[in-house]
């Protein structure tokens, strides 16, 4: 009466699914220097920690007595596991089975998990290589037929954007449905020289005639991590592992929990000397305002992401007396911090995932405006940046600017909605105003410098007199700044404003639905 005789039968065909695609194939995974699916899961999630849901669907051979004589597994592997001890959902392609492209149940798998990710409310990280989803020649010659294409279960993709963490690494060639799994996430990992992304791959592409591509010519991390298709790009899987682990650490499980408070282990007081000779008094002089980031963040804490993309603009994560920020600071070496249209768009996005996940807001501002100029009107700054304007003053997470040095114009207006509570503070090296005044003083005072009989010295009186009047002390007299300080307080400041901010996040979803 015992059922062992079916448990043997379900630990044979649990055996054969580990085979994954078979040896051969296996062994030309290793060749080509990329891990298995199974050695990826392995090593993003607490060690034996998954529980894999599906192990035996995909296609088994039967004998004429009804026999199992063969069983190729599904190319999806999925189910639940731990990070850090938080139960996340995984789901990856395996590439030994017919290269990632799709078979009679892997669109089932890979609706579930995201399926799985929305309702428990668990974060999910996507390991893609391949199609990861859309048919092969092989699988149309096999069905006989061809159909209508759509996307199964791309309503739970679209909804997790709103309501859980997800993480897309993109292993090895994606292409087609598996480009679009990788993009539409929070955060997305290119491994350098062994991830290659396409919308078509070069067998399509080079059919067209003209320039003929290779897989890293046409799809390389370089191309997607400088277009803003992909947010980092890594040397190795397992520092694509590391990276995911510590993006989800900043987060929380859903948007219907808060970010997790991590350890508090750097002094809320400390203050850094360098700060107070950062910024050159020489307004033509750029500075370092990563060094200034990182100063004054709890140390080590400071994840860029997007670092090739809209690099006027810096983004990233980091903690302040152990609760996670989303920061936001000027590069005054990328066109002097201007925002281009490419750096507007990932404002957009990346205040999306502040909002979408209660992460305080810390801008370190120094912006001069907009980039002008042919090439900025024919990219249509000015609707990127108008964008990235409404996602400023939509989002309603608490948010607090460090005015660095410039704010003119209207991206400068969009340090912070000017509607809220004014919760910023301006250093001694803050300047603003609807302009610069360099290169309008001339302009403005044209008439009297051709009416002068000596406009050079008229100039350089103006020049002295305007200087005056720009002083962030004479805003601070008419409360038009509210607090300059002595850059060195920064860090305590900002300690303060973390922990006011943190009993004001409020779990749920946000108004605005995140914007991939």
């Amino acid at each position: 009466m015992s059922w062992e005789k079916e448990i043997e039968e379900l630990r044979l065909r649990e055996a054969l699914a580990k085979k994954m695609g078979g040896e051969e194939k296996v062994a030309r995974q290793k060749e080509n220097g990329r891990l298995t699916v199974r050695e990826r899961i392995d090593r993003l999630l607490d060690e034996g920690s998954f529980h894999e849901i599906g192990a035996t669907a995909g296609k088994a051979t039967y004998d004429a007595d009804g026999n199992l004589t063969g069983f190729m597994p599904a190319n999806f592997v999925m189910g639940r596991g731990k990070i850090d001890g938080r139960t996340v959902v995984v789901g990856g392609d395996d590439f030994t089975v017919r290269g990632g492209a799709s078979d009679a149940s892997i669109r089932e798998k890979q609706i579930m998990a995201e399926q799985m990710a929305n309702e428990l409310r668990l974060p999910l990280v996507r390991l893609i290589e391949g199609t990861g989803g859309g048919g092969s020649v092989k699988s149309l010659d096999d069905m006989g037929f061809t159909y209508v294409p759509a996307n199964p279960g791309w309503e739970w993709v679209v909804d997790n954007l709103s309501q859980v963490p997800v993480v897309a690494l993109a292993l090895g060639p994606v292409a087609g449905l598996g480009a679009a799994r990788a993009v539409t996430s929070h955060f997305s990992v290119m491994v350098k020289e062994v991830s290659q992304m396409f919308i078509a791959g070069p067998p399509v592409v080079n059919r067209l005639g003209g320039e003929q591509f290779t897989k890293e010519s046409l799809g390389g991390s370089d191309i997607h991590a400088r277009a803003g298709a992909v947010d980092v790009i890594v040397k190795s899987e397992d520092e694509a592992f590391d990276v995911a682990r510590k993006f989800l650490s900043y987060l929380p499980s859903s948007v219907h929990e808060l970010p997790p408070r991590g350890e508090a282990t750097d002094d809320v007081n400390r203050k850094e000397e360098m700060l107070i000779e950062s910024v050159p008094h020489d307004r033509r002089k750029v500075y370092k305002m990563r060094k200034i980031v990182e100063a004054v963040v709890d140390a080590g804490s400071f994840m860029e992401m997007g670092k090739l993309h809209g690099r006027s603009v810096i983004t990233g994560l980091a903690r302040f007396d152990g609760w996670p920020v989303a920061i936001m600071a000027s590069d005054p070496n990328i066109y002097g911090g201007a925002w281009t249209a490419e750096a507007s768009h990932k404002i957009t996005r990346f205040v999306d995932l502040a909002e979408t996940f209660h992460l305080p807001v810390v801008h370190f501002v120094d912006i001069p405006g907009f980039l002008v100029g042919i090439d900025s009107e024919k990219a249509g700054t000015i609707r990127h940046g108008a964008k990235a304007l409404a996602a400023v003053y939509q989002a309603s997470v608490p948010w607090c600017s460090i005015v660095v040095r410039k704010a003119f114009g209207v991206a400068g207006a969009a340090h912070m909605n000017a509607n809220r509570l004014h919760y910023r503070y301006a250093w001694p090296s803050g300047d603003w105003g609807s302009l610069p005044l360099e290169g309008g003083i001339e302009a403005a005072f044209k008439a009297d410098l051709e009416k002068s009989d000596d406009p050079a010295a008229l100039l350089a009186e103006i020049n002295e007199r305007m200087n005056r009047i720009r002083s962030p002390f004479r805003s601070a007299e008419h409360f038009n700044i509210e607090e300059i300080i002595d850059p060195r307080d920064t860090r305590p400041l900002l300690c303060e404003f973390a922990n006011l901010a943190a009993p004001l996040r409020t779990p749920g979803r946000a108004r605005i639905p995140y914007r991939p």
